[in-house]
């Protein structure tokens, strides 16, 4: 019983751990351009978490976020990587 409760408090860590990513919407004027990108999530894997960190991250290199479309672990990575592009990752 020791040994199961020990298992079972790993395993709840791990996913506690896992890692968070957020596919967003973010623009710059003059000119407008606008950026669809993945990036990856410190905190909890919220939106509200994602919108917390992004927004600084994209201000920083004149980017605003307009939303945070999504958020999700690593498996859903590689179907977002074309449609990001150069901002896969990049904030």
């Amino acid at each position: 019983m020791k040994h199961a409760i020990s298992f079972i408090l790993f395993l709840m860590a791990s996913a506690a751990q896992a890692d968070c990513y957020a596919d967003y919407k973010a623009k710059q004027d003059s000119p407008l351009r606008l950026q669809y990108g993945v990036a990856r999530i410190d905190g909890p894997c919220t939106a509200a978490q994602a919108e917390a960190e992004l927004s600084p991250r994209l201000e920083t290199a004149g980017w605003v976020l307009l939303n945070v479309m999504d958020v999700f672990d690593e498996t859903g990575l590689e179907q977002r990587r074309d449609s990001a592009g150069e901002f896969y990752l990049r904030f």
